[in-house]
């Protein structure tokens, strides 16, 4: 799946960087280059993109007025010189903040949480019709027993070792399977990994606080890092 990347940065040597560490992503592909953000809204209007790297400071509108400017926005890597913007930067939601000079493995680690962001938003607006998707229940392997449960009454898993601990509303069911495998079982529209030990059911998220979701049943969950953001995305377009 292509990600398709507009560079935006007055400075020619920003555009050299990127284009020659984007050589090194398979599926990112260059479709344009402006060197002000007020070309950039011009060539929005006739090209689609699905990403931008954006400068901040640039003359005539600033990079992140310009993020402002838009409806729909596309993600943005935010690359600048300086850091005193990125908390305001991610209160735009961006994908990830690149302080020049950057490195070839640091961009490439925000891309990489770029790619996540947008398949995730891609697979959120995408109909579901798989048979996990369909069904509404399934069998664990569970103290010697196959015991049927309804995806609905599952609140979370939780990853233990070579087991997954399957938390119902009070208590949990404890089935030998890594949680990589056991995900393979469920509904993808409707569970979610938020850490590399927890998967949710979204129909059964309380609330978010914070960087840890709270859940119907009173357990408090944290989200992983690299996961923070393209959950956010996932839940503004989620529908249950």
């Amino acid at each position: 799946m292509n990600i398709r990347a507009l560079i935006i940065d007055d400075e020619p040597l920003a555009h050299l960087v990127i284009l020659e560490y984007a050589k090194s992503v398979p599926n990112l592909e260059i479709v344009g280059q402006c060197h002000l953000a007020t070309e950039a809204l011009a060539f929005l209007q006739e090209t689609a993109v699905d990403l931008v790297f954006l400068d901040i400071n640039m003359p005539k509108l600033k990079g992140l007025d310009f993020l402002r400017t838009l409806k729909n926005p596309p993600l943005a890597i935010i690359t600048s010189a300086y850091e005193e913007y990125a908390l305001e930067s991610f209160d735009l939601d961006v994908c990830d903040y690149l302080l020049k000079p950057f490195r070839l493995g640091r961009f490439l680690k925000a891309v990489h949480k770029a790619q996540e962001v947008y398949q995730f938003k891609t697979q959120s607006k995408a109909p579901f019709k798989s048979n996990q998707d369909k069904a509404k229940h399934t069998f664990i392997k569970s103290d010697k027993r196959m015991v049927q449960v309804n995806f609905d009454d599952i609140h979370y898993l939780e990853s233990y070792g070579n087991y997954v601990k399957v938390w119902l509303e009070k208590e949990y069911l404890l089935t030998p399977s890594t949680l990589t495998n056991f995900i393979e079982q469920l509904p993808q529209n409707q569970f979610y990994k938020i850490h590399k030990s927890y998967v949710v059911n979204l129909k059964k998220v309380d609330y978010l606080e914070g960087n840890a979701v709270v859940m119907k049943n009173n357990t408090t969950l944290s989200i992983g890092k690299n996961q923070r953001q393209a959950f956010k995305v996932f839940i503004a377009n989620y529908k249950n």
